[in-house]
């Protein structure tokens, strides 16, 4: 799958943010915690979701329920 067609194509699933604690990365700034995600793309350790910013945007799996 083209990933500059991942905002057109229809979700695979959505997903709801539990938390926004990153170690490493500023996270609350893209994310809500409690909103609901649709997820454009998925691997074994990250989801892609179109985030606050209006962009598809990789995070890992751990910040979703």
């Amino acid at each position: 799958m083209n990933f500059k067609k991942w905002p057109e194509v229809p979700a695979l699933k959505t997903v709801v943010c539990k938390h926004t604690d990153a170690e490493k990365y500023v996270v609350n700034n893209a994310l809500t915690v409690g909103k609901e995600y649709e997820v454009k793309n998925e691997t074994e350790e990250f989801i892609f979701v179109i985030d606050n910013t209006g962009k598809v945007g990789g995070y890992y799996k751990t910040y979703f329920e």
